[in-house]
C-alpha cells in the first residue's frame, strides 16, 4: 500500500493510497475513519479522486462520522 496523497481539509484528514489495483480514500476525524474503495479502472487517473471528493462528499461524510460517533456512545452506554 502507498500514499498517493492527501487532500487537505480542516474537519478531517483525507488521505489517498493505491493498493491492490484499487485507490482508497481514507478519511479520519478524531478515533473514526471511513475508507472508500475505488477500482483504478473506473477513473481516468489520481486527479478523478480530487474531484470526487467534493464538499458535497465530505459533507455528507462528516454527517457519517457524527452518527458513528453517536452509534459508539450509545453502545458505550450500554456496557
Amino acid at each position: 500500500m502507498r500514499v498517493v496523497g492527501e487532500i487537505p481539509h480542516a474537519s478531517c484528514k483525507i488521505t489517498i493510497l493505491a493498493w491492490n489495483n484499487r485507490y482508497l480514500l481514507k478519511l479520519e476525524q478524531g478515533l473514526l475513519e471511513q475508507t472508500y474503495k475505488i477500482n483504478e479502472y473506473d477513473l481516468a487517473g489520481e486527479q478523478d479522486l480530487k474531484t470526487l471528493v467534493d464538499e458535497s462528499f465530505v459533507q455528507n461524510a462528516l454527517k457519517l462520522f457524527e452518527q458513528m460517533s453517536d452509534n459508539l456512545h450509545q453502545a458505550m452506554d450500554r456496557l
